[in-house]
């Protein structure tokens, strides 16, 4: 499957009386925007704002974030399951607004969401500072159940980046990268004398708000399958949930995932990269035990010589991670796991529920109990009166002049588990 990805890249993004791409800027029609997302029965008010870096702007509680694309040339279009027929994509071209996103944030629906700062500290352990943000703010009717609030604001962010995407479809981008992959017999014949790796893709699907989507299927219904590394980067999976913001992988990451695009600049030159097995985080051990079990198998009968895998979430999921990692590695085949720590504010806890000797390659992506004063901010686009609460927080986080002593754990994207992060580890 082969896929180009033109990559249009905005300089500024400001409101005006027509919505267009124009010498690198994007040019938005807020009332027609507005307009195009609108209409929910569950939601009363909705109000877009922007913030660009450098900003003394604070964006929370945030619940997505997500890249504008359009399907150019090729089967499927954008987010297939969500907005579009479930046609398989991945292949054809499709064109991204690049330093732009979309982030969706209004009242809380959980207590795990995040704050994004677009200047100060608190901008270096965020990756989404660096974007000119379209904020979508929702405000939900009163008496909204958590699910319905949830469902809503999800599919408005996502029509808000079909939206903005669409004015890319015409636009001459600015570079064009192809990925390709060859079904795997044809793969290894090209490539005999190169390790076959593959990607073992862990997503968050413990319900409670803590779901995500494959062609719009809920993840938590399905066993470990195969996917294109294109059909991800392409809006396959989305995410639907609210864990810890440090560690979620918003829909950005789905589409933008840094392990797969540097397997991708390995393969045909150090590796073969073969492809991405998807596996789910379950609640139950016997559900735990299932997926693991399919897991593994599927890498055996890929004929894998290593894997990486990649977490999301902490805790619960750290078990998901071992089970993958032990039994992976028990059928011969190296394992990398790429994972974050909740070592406590000292550092000096044990930084994951689980463990196993066989887990002996280890990526951290930062320790999310680390606490860190984020200083008061000019405007706020949402609210802040939920800190205390939210993940990361603690009684007194929110300070009367307005700053916000928490963890890095209630930073949206601070310690990423695919690597899509500001903080770098250093081996020893």
């Amino acid at each position: 499957m082969r896929l180009e990805l033109g990559n249009i890249f905005i300089k500024d993004v400001k409101f005006s009386g027509a919505t267009k791409v124009d010498g690198g800027v994007l040019y938005i029609n807020k009332e027609e925007m507005l307009k195009e997302i609108g209409g929910d029965e569950h939601i009363k008010n909705i109000d877009i704002e922007l913030a660009h870096p450098g900003d003394e702007i604070r964006i929370t509680p945030v619940k997505d974030v997500i890249e504008p694309r359009v399907k150019v040339e090729g089967p499927g279009g954008i987010f297939p399951g969500i907005l579009s027929k479930v046609d398989t994509v991945g292949s054809g071209r499709t064109h991204a607004l690049k330093n732009v996103a979309v982030v969706t944030a209004g009242k809380i629906v959980g207590f795990q969401e995040g704050i994004i700062d677009m200047t100060g500290i608190g901008a270096e352990y965020t990756p989404f500072s660096k974007n000119h943000n379209v904020v979508v703010v929702c405000q939900p009717v009163d008496g909204l159940k958590q699910y319905d609030h949830e469902a809503a604001v999800r599919m408005i962010g996502f029509k808000a980046a079909a939206y903005l995407g669409k004015f890319a479809k015409d636009i001459t981008p600015d570079e064009v990268k192809t990925y390709e992959t060859e079904p795997i017999l044809d793969s290894v014949k090209k490539y005999p004398d190169l390790p076959k790796v593959g990607y073992v893709y862990m997503l968050q699907t413990q319900g409670l708000l803590h779901d995500t989507y494959v062609y719009g299927v809920d993840a938590k219904k399905i066993v470990p399958t195969l996917l294109y590394p294109t059909e991800i980067m392409d809006g396959a999976i989305i995410s639907g949930n609210c864990v810890s913001a440090c560690d979620k992988n918003p829909t950005y990451v789905h589409l933008n995932n840094g392990i797969i695009e540097e397997l991708y600049e390995k393969h045909g030159k150090e590796i073969n990269f073969v492809g991405v097995i998807i596996t789910n985080e379950n609640v139950f051990l016997a559900d735990k035990e299932r997926s693991s079990n399919w897991t593994a198998k599927l890498c055996k009968f890929l004929g894998l010589d290593g894997v990486v895998i990649s977490q999301e979430g902490f805790g619960n999921p750290d078990t998901d991670l071992i089970m993958n990692c032990k039994k992976i590695e028990s059928e011969g085949i190296k394992t990398v796991i790429v994972t974050d720590e909740y070592a406590g504010r000292d550092g000096v806890s044990q930084s994951l529920a689980d463990a196993d000797e066989k887990a002996d390659a280890v990526v951290t992506n930062g320790n999310a109990n680390e606490t860190i004063i984020l200083p008061p901010m000019k405007k706020i686009i949402g609210m802040t009166d939920y800190v205390d609460v939210v993940a990361g927080g603690f009684d007194g986080s929110l300070r009367p002049d307005g700053s916000i002593e928490v963890e890095i754990q209630a930073i949206t994207g601070a310690t990423n588990e695919t690597g899509y992060v500001t903080l770098s580890t250093k081996g020893f």
